[in-house]
């Protein structure tokens, strides 16, 4: 069972920068997983951010974050990360990070395993 827990969220303002990080709680080995960063703000759907495959060498992205995010892992330290630059009070949501088996999926329902999420506020 893959148990992944986030952090680095918080409070910040337009244009500052933040690096969300997601770690697995259970022993598990994310390197046989991609890894993808979804979104959701109140009163809205989950949103996809951006995924990464297992081996980091293939990369997806939303419109509204390309350019400014960058997602990563490192598979020696079990961790997967989002940079977010330049952010916007748009970018206020929860930040999810979920687990998939599959290559490089970008629906939700393809997500197996989902930490508890994040909460990340952009201030104008």
């Amino acid at each position: 069972q893959v148990q992944l827990v986030e952090s680095g969220g918080g409070l910040v303002q337009a244009g500052d920068s933040l690096r969300l990080s997601c770690a697995e709680a259970s022993a598990s080995i994310l390197s046989s997983y991609a890894m993808v960063w979804f979104r959701q703000a109140p009163g809205k759907e989950r949103e996809f951010v951006a995924a990464i495959t297992w081996s980091g060498g293939n990369t997806a992205y939303a419109d509204s974050v390309k350019g400014r995010f960058i997602i990563s892992r490192d598979n020696a330290k079990n961790k997967v990360y989002l940079q977010m630059n330049s952010l916007k009070p748009e970018d206020t949501a929860v930040y999810y990070c979920a687990a998939s088996r599959r290559f490089l999926p970008t629906g939700a329902s393809e997500y197996d395993y989902w930490g508890q999420g994040t909460q990340v506020t952009v201030s104008s």
